[in-house]
């Protein structure tokens, strides 16, 4: 699944202006839509593509490369696909059958469910819910709270998520980071309202397709490893627009400069290509021993550890070269500048953050 040359350039082209709107162009939006890349965890039955996990990640990775913002929207979009077995069947089948069908949300259990009859009302607000000025449904998470007992226990509360209808949702257009800013990442809001009991479901719980082994893979891991197929992806532009810029200026360069910034150049691209072979194989192996039964629990955090440090030699390789590239990488309205801050911002990400590792590490 590869994009014509003519339509990468027009997404590259109109991605500085996105830097002013903040949101996708419709051209972006109608390739992602064209290509079923939303739908690539929806079952076939509902007109999805149903993609094993290590074909949607070089997916996400070659769309991030195209842009970082158009990789992170296909991304966060097909992420949503993961909790269709979670749903009651006629629920999933009723959202995500319209080939437009896309979904925006959070985790955060920043919203509170009162239990009424037949359903629940929802009263909460909840930050970076990315693609949300062109989703079809929203999904957050609810503490759940009863007439007899408005509070919950507060260290054991019951956590539930829901799906919400545009029309249910205030979208409040916060989203001022200085990386993919064309992401639609904006805060929501739902006020006082209900949402019946078949539109709440537990990620604990499958309702359907127990067969297949994407709905199978630990939800966490498989973040991280959507994640960190952006970073390598955004990298890898970062490493192939400071090339042109250098070969660019050639003649205005000394030679001695322009043969040690292509000498960084060409060490932190045999990094970040050993990095992604890394990554992809250690993910491949995860995948068969989810098709075989099951990860243990040390398999998991092995993965969740490869995708933080694959996010972070992505990184670093950009960081490297940085400081060799002149002022004009500095200046916002350059692409390489637009492509350097959309790398840094998908970092940041927590799920890509190792909190855990020591300072040695993160020089690795």
């Amino acid at each position: 699944m590869h994009l014509d040359d003519n339509i990468i350039a027009s997404i590259r082209e109109q991605s500085l202006q996105l830097e002013k709107d903040r949101k996708q162009s419709s051209i972006a939006l109608e390739q992602i839509i064209k290509n079923g890349w939303f739908k690539l965890f929806v079952p076939k039955e509902l007109g999805g593509h149903m993609a094993p996990l290590p074909e949607a990640l070089r997916i996400f990775e070659y769309a991030s490369w195209i842009d970082g913002s158009f990789g992170w929207a296909v991304t966060i979009g097909a992420g949503g696909g993961f909790f269709v077995p979670f749903m009651q069947p006629d629920t999933a089948k009723q959202l995500f059958s319209d080939p437009h069908a896309v979904v925006a949300g959070s985790g955060a259990p920043a919203g509170k469910a009162l239990e009424t009859e037949g359903g629940y009302i929802i009263n909460g607000s909840w930050k970076y819910c990315s693609g949300s000025s062109y989703a079809t449904v929203f999904t957050a998470n609810c503490v759940i709270q009863s007439e007899a007992s408005p509070e919950p226990e507060p260290d054991q509360p019951l956590i539930r998520a829901f799906a919400f209808l545009p029309e249910q949702v205030e979208i409040v257009p916060d989203w001022e980071a200085f990386g993919l800013k064309g992401t639609d990442s904006h805060s929501i809001k739902v006020s006082n309202q209900f949402i019946p009991a078949d539109r709440m479901f537990n990620l604990l719980d499958m309702q359907a397709y127990k067969e297949e082994p994407l709905y199978r893979y630990p939800f966490l891991p498989f973040a991280q490893a959507s994640f960190a197929a952006v970073a390598l992806g955004i990298s890898r532009h970062f490493l192939e627009q400071a090339a042109e810029m250098t070969s660019g200026g050639k003649d205005a360069l000394s030679t001695a400069r322009y043969e040690a910034v292509m000498s960084r150049y060409a060490a932190a691209n045999d990094r970040l290509n050993s990095n992604a072979h890394s990554f992809y194989e250690g993910v491949q192996a995860s995948w068969e021993a989810v098709k075989q039964g099951g990860l243990t629990q040390e398999a998991e955090s092995g993965v969740s550890k490869l995708c933080q440090r694959t996010a972070r030699i992505a990184l670093a390789c950009a960081s490297e070269l940085f400081p060799y590239l002149g002022l004009a990488a500095c200046m916002e309205h350059t692409p390489i500048n637009q492509v350097w801050r959309d790398l840094q911002t998908a970092c940041h990400h927590s799920l890509l953050v190792d909190h855990e590792a020591d300072l040695a590490s993160t020089l690795i």
